[in-house]
């Protein structure tokens, strides 16, 4: 067994997000396989949209688009929910 003060040392620590918007948008890019480069947009969709709204949009997406670029998909959607 390992010395406790080496286990404690090793131990990693995971802030929570800040809002719960980040939360929804770590949890869309997660889903959808958003690629880095547009995870940007997803954060600020998150946060400049309501809530409900961009939860639609995912279920919509995961619904609709069986196959393919769903993270693509999932932009049209919520452009069409303004």
């Amino acid at each position: 067994m390992d010395n406790l003060a080496d286990l404690l040392k090793n131990r990693k620590t995971v802030k929570p997000p800040a809002y719960p918007w980040q939360d929804l948008a770590l949890r869309i890019v997660k889903d959808l396989g958003i690629p880095g480069f547009k995870r940007g947009a997803v954060f600020k969709v998150c946060k400049e949209k309501p809530s409900h709204l961009v939860e639609l949009a995912l279920n919509d997406t995961k619904e609709l688009c069986k196959t393919g670029a769903k993270w693509k998909y999932f932009f049209k959607i919520i452009d069409q929910k303004n």
